[in-house]
């Protein structure tokens, strides 16, 4: 066998060799690939002798990756995710391609899907594929182009670009705020609080901006800001909220800012997008695109 021909295994091979890899399982690998068990052994063991490196290793229980085997497979899921994305992109778009975009929930809705229409209409070719994420995952794993994540810029093996920085601030039903009598920043530690499970510093953040110690005690959390401020609509306690996302109840006094005022939050938007994707041309294109939207940023 030549050596060109021994470095590009069979496709049918290496899928095989991914999904024993991400399931674990022959038995599972195999239904997932329409094979019998046998067929999925047999595409291993041609990989195995075509390297000369055992890439799983097998007892009467498990299935578990040699260490060999652990850093070919995320190599290998990540080349069949490309070819999968090409294959699709060539079937849905002579001319563009597919971009698998991961959105925070209330961000994508609230902030990035009133502007989509104007994505779409001067990339025609491109066709986006929405995924919720809250929190870091494993673009590989996931098959996903590239996220919009809010924190800080330090996700392992890909680019954060700053979209835009936040601000926040504690906001109430003016109902809420009538009945509990809150006239300065201090009086905000005796009522309940709402909390962000992105945000699970952000509370004492605020009150360590007033000059003030933070309160200890527990409080409903939530995951969405979305959710959070329909809780603060029906009065269950203040929530501390990004405003641009907020705007809307804010402009109909369904929500009225605390005392105590903003604060710029130690977290930011940023779009991630894994190294080896940064070329590829419609996150390329989207990138473009999303930073033109953005008002000036420092």
């Amino acid at each position: 066998m030549s050596v060109q021909r021994r470095l590009l295994p069979a496709t049918g091979a290496l899928a095989a060799f991914e999904a024993v890899a991400r399931l674990g399982s022959f038995t599972a690998a195999a239904q997932e690939l329409a094979l019998t068990q046998g067929a999925i052994s047999r595409q291993i063991k041609q990989l195995e002798d075509q390297f000369g490196k055992r890439l799983i290793e097998r007892d009467s229980r498990n299935v578990r990756l040699s260490p060999e085997g652990e850093i070919y497979a995320e190599t290998v899921r990540a080349a069949l995710g490309q070819l999968r994305e090409a294959a699709l992109g060539l079937m849905s778009n002579r001319h563009g391609g597919v971009l698998n975009l991961a959105i925070l929930p209330t961000f994508g809705t609230r902030w990035l899907m009133p502007l989509i229409p104007d994505f779409v209409e001067k990339n025609p070719d491109i066709t986006i594929n929405f995924a919720t994420r809250i929190g870091r995952f494993d673009f590989s794993r996931e098959r996903l182009d590239a996220a919009i994540h809010v924190g800080q810029p330090d996700w392992p093996g890909a680019t954060s670009t700053l979209l835009m920085r936040e601000e926040v601030a504690p906001v109430a039903a003016p109902e809420f705020l009538e009945a509990n009598a809150v006239a300065a920043p201090r009086d905000l530690g005796r009522l309940p609080l709402l909390h962000m499970a992105s945000r699970p510093g952000g509370w004492a953040e605020w009150f360590e901006h007033q000059g003030l110690a933070a309160p200890t005690g527990p409080g409903m959390q939530f995951e969405q800001f979305s959710t959070a401020a329909q809780a603060c609509i029906a009065g269950l306690g203040i929530a501390l909220l990004p405003l641009f996302l907020i705007a809307g109840e804010l402009q109909r006094g369904q929500l009225v800012p605390a005392p105590g005022g903003p604060m710029q939050s130690r977290s930011a938007y940023y779009l991630v997008v894994p190294d080896e994707k940064r070329l590829y041309p419609p996150v390329a294109s989207f990138r473009s695109w999303l930073l033109a939207k953005l008002p000036q940023t420092d």
